[in-house]
């Protein structure tokens, strides 16, 4: 089955778009390996990726369903310098890193690294995203091409990879002003009331320790 996954999600655009109905290319090839998820759902790899599905799995070709979208072709993101208010909403919702920018800043695309997947679009709250056709009437993976979907495939990993380290951290950060704070909470409170600080002692040091078990979690995980 993983073996077989591994085959499926090489073959996948890796635009990360979720128009599939999963959160990355990998859950879809993962779903499609399983049985429980169709060849047809992924509208980036249009009816070519549909040939190359039916082939690595026995399963005969089929159109692509609809209800996820049409084949077309392949677009990337530009924003509109005169609009963009610096959110960094687009930053986050980005799959492969590829918007440049900082809190109240302009923001830019860098359309080599741009998969065209849309998510940045209904994220912005001021409507700078605008997407522009980069392929003509080429659609599907005449639009795209390997050595574009495995750099697509390396940034998505690494861009995951550092949103985690970015937010562990952050976790770590505040996990230490939380023991700076117990350490002497009377200096790091308006309260003076016994009972109250106790009581504020008691939170912290709860949150301490939900803290620690998430890691621990996360190396058992791991």
């Amino acid at each position: 089955m993983a073996a077989l996954a591994a085959q499926i999600l090489a073959v996948l655009p890796q635009t990360q778009c979720t128009r599939c109905g999963y959160p990355d290319c990998a859950a879809y090839a993962q779903a499609i390996a399983q049985g429980t998820a169709g060849i047809n759902q992924c509208p980036p790899g249009g009816a070519q990726g549909i040939e190359w599905l039916s082939t690595l799995t026995g399963q005969p070709p089929v159109a692509l369903n609809p209800a996820h979208g049409a084949e077309g072709p392949r677009s990337v993101a530009h924003i509109i310098e005169d609009w963009c208010i610096g959110c960094t909403l687009c930053l986050k919702a980005c799959p492969t890193d590829a918007i440049m920018g900082s809190n109240k800043l302009m923001h830019t695309v860098i359309e080599a690294f741009c998969t065209g997947c849309e998510l940045c679009l209904p994220v912005c709250p001021v409507d700078c995203i605008a997407l522009e056709n980069v392929t003509g009437t080429a659609t599907g993976w005449a639009a795209w091409s390997r050595p574009q979907a495995e750099l697509a495939r390396g940034r998505y990993a690494f861009a995951g990879y550092r949103r985690q380290r970015d937010q562990g951290e952050h976790d770590q950060r505040l996990e230490q002003k939380a023991r700076t704070k117990l350490a002497d909470l009377p200096h790091h409170s308006q309260h003076s009331d016994a009972v109250l600080l106790e009581k504020k002692r008691a939170v912290i040091e709860a949150a301490l320790n939900r803290a620690r078990a998430k890691r621990a979690a996360g190396h058992n995980a791991g």
